[in-house]
């Protein structure tokens, strides 16, 4: 059956907010699905794409969202649904590579991102068959029907690989990850010199309980404080509506958290990420109780400092995203880190060839990580 694509409009939330609980149920934990008042700023903010697909009778059957970070030129696919009555015909497809095409045409981004769910492949095909490339794997980073893996991937405007700055060296527990990018995006960093990790850190002993202050409105202003240059602040699409505040006062790290999803994207640390050596433990117990059982972080991949940090204190090298960020004429490379208190079950996912290397690279970090050498050489 042909479909008519458009614009969301206003009078579209109700039905909108239908067919996303048709698709996901009471399962779905971002709020453009649910939220009118979100979804209402996506519609009329002037710097989204959503698309929405009709029949030739008027039902609603389909929507896609891009959403954007203008200062960072980055964006997000996410909010792809098809009615269960609609699907095999390639609808999905069609969604997403006409709101990421509209999206693109506007010339203010660099690349459009998307985290897929791999409980199938159906999602993981529709995102490839429109350009996106693999970039890792996030494990157990939303709570959807269950605790489930996400997948990362990229969609790149073009040119903009081509004008990546080069990377000196990295801390060595990121190598497989590398090797696993070469495969899935074509860069090769064999180039990029290894530097030894550093040893576990321990947790400090005695540490006291990390205090939350979820007050979203205090925290943003906090933050702005800590840290008025927007080239401090780079995590894009996530802002922060808690701080994560040590007994002593010796950090506060800023966090996007979110129970509904399970999850915690740790987005600054004042005054610096070596400031809380010792005291993840401490933060994670803490970010659990607040209902994430997932943290990650986001850094620059040449700035081992910080990623020596995190690497040490249990976080896990997750995804590499290349030309993630502009500065002047040159992009520079990132990389997730994450880390979840549950235990890590890949039997229900589904990755595919392209994903495959990624899976490798995580089991190969994870097991250097949380492994005791003689355990891991038996």
């Amino acid at each position: 059956m042909s479909v008519v694509l458009a614009p969301a409009t206003l009078q579209d939330v109700a039905e909108l907010r239908q067919l996303y609980f048709d698709v996901y149920g009471h399962g779905y934990p971002v709020p453009l699905g649910s939220d009118p008042a979100v979804m209402r700023r996506l519609i009329t903010g002037g710097t989204d794409h959503w698309l929405t697909a009709r029949t030739p009778g008027g039902a609603l059957v389909g929507s896609a969202v891009v959403q954007t970070d203008p200062g960072s030129r980055i964006g997000k696919l996410l909010g792809l649904a098809v009615h269960p009555g609609h699907r095999g015909g390639g609808l999905a497809s069609r969604l997403t590579g006409a709101v990421c095409d509209e999206a693109f045409a506007t010339g203010r981004l660099d690349s459009v991102y998307a985290t897929v769910r791999v409980v199938t492949g159906g999602p993981q095909h529709v995102v490839v068959r429109n350009g996106f490339r693999p970039l890792g794997l996030l494990p157990n980073a939303v709570e959807v029907e269950g605790c489930e893996t996400l997948a990362l991937f990229a969609r790149y405007a073009d040119g903009v690989l081509a004008r990546r700055a080069p990377v000196p060296h990295v801390p060595e527990r990121l190598s497989a990850l590398l090797s696993a990018a070469r495969a899935g995006v074509g860069i090769d960093y064999a180039d990029t010199g290894r530097l030894p990790s550093r040893a576990p850190l321990p947790t400090a002993p005695g540490a006291e309980p990390i205090e939350l202050i979820a007050a979203p409105a205090f925290v943003r202003r906090r933050f702005l404080e800590h840290f008025p240059d927007a080239g401090d602040r780079f995590f894009p699409l996530h802002t922060p509506n808690a701080v994560l505040v040590a007994a002593d006062g010796g950090f506060e790290a800023y966090a996007d958290l979110d129970p509904a999803a399970g999850s915690c994207a740790i987005v600054a640390v004042h005054p610096r990420p070596a400031a809380v050596s010792g005291a993840l433990e401490s933060l994670m117990t803490t970010v659990t109780r607040a209902g994430a059982d997932y943290a990650e972080t986001l850094l620059p991949l040449a700035d081992t400092a910080a990623l020596d940090v995190f690497l040490a204190s249990g976080f896990v090298p997750s995804a590499v995203y290349p030309a993630m960020r502009r500065i002047g004429d040159r992009l520079h490379d990132y990389v997730v880190l994450s880390r979840t208190s549950r235990q890590i079950d890949f039997r229900a996912t589904a990755a595919g060839p392209l994903l495959q290397p990624y899976l490798g690279a995580y089991l190969s970090a994870w097991t250097t990580t949380y492994l005791p050498l003689h355990e891991v050489s038996r």
